[in-house]
């Protein structure tokens, strides 16, 4: 089984840099068996496909628009995911919604898919995360291991 960890994220834009910090701060923290693959994909789009191509599930991590409070933390899975998205879901909507779109279309869409994501506040240009969702990341984190480990991945911390 081969997983990808997939930050999303422009880390020139205050909570946009969320998917880009968080696959930093994992690699930093735990340590992953040779199945999972960390990848920050920036904002690449569908330079992406080629990495779905060996890829059994899916992880994506973004700043989300949710119309919800910032710093709110949010699991979609499955079909929760749009591959047409009616309203805007990530920041990253387009390459997104076109990575997801065109993989299905070749048959290489991973068969587990889930976004884990954060309500932004601010994707104005600068350097720093607001508070709400600087404050969130670790939850964010602590919810990328939950879910690795639902899918029977052993993860465990750094020395």
């Amino acid at each position: 089984m081969s997983i990808l960890i997939l930050g999303l994220g422009n880390l020139l834009m205050t909570d946009d840099a969320l998917g880009s910090r968080c696959v930093a701060e994992l690699e930093k923290r735990f340590v992953f068996p040779e199945s999972v693959t960390l990848l920050d994909g920036g904002t690449l789009g569908l330079d992406l496909l080629p990495r779905l191509e060996p890829v059994d599930r899916l992880l994506v991590i973004d700043a989300l628009q949710m119309k919800a409070e910032p710093g709110t933390l949010f699991r979609l899975h499955g079909d929760e995911v749009p591959r047409a998205f009616a309203n805007k879901l990530s920041v990253h909507q387009m390459g997104l919604q076109d990575l997801l779109a065109v993989a299905e279309l070749q048959g290489i869409l991973p068969s587990q898919l889930v976004v884990l994501g954060v309500q932004a506040e601010s994707i104005e240009m600068g350097l720093e995360m607001s508070s709400p969702v600087e404050a969130a990341l670790p939850r964010l984190l602590d919810a990328v291991a939950a879910e690795l480990l639902a899918w029977g991945v052993d993860v465990s911390l750094a020395a």
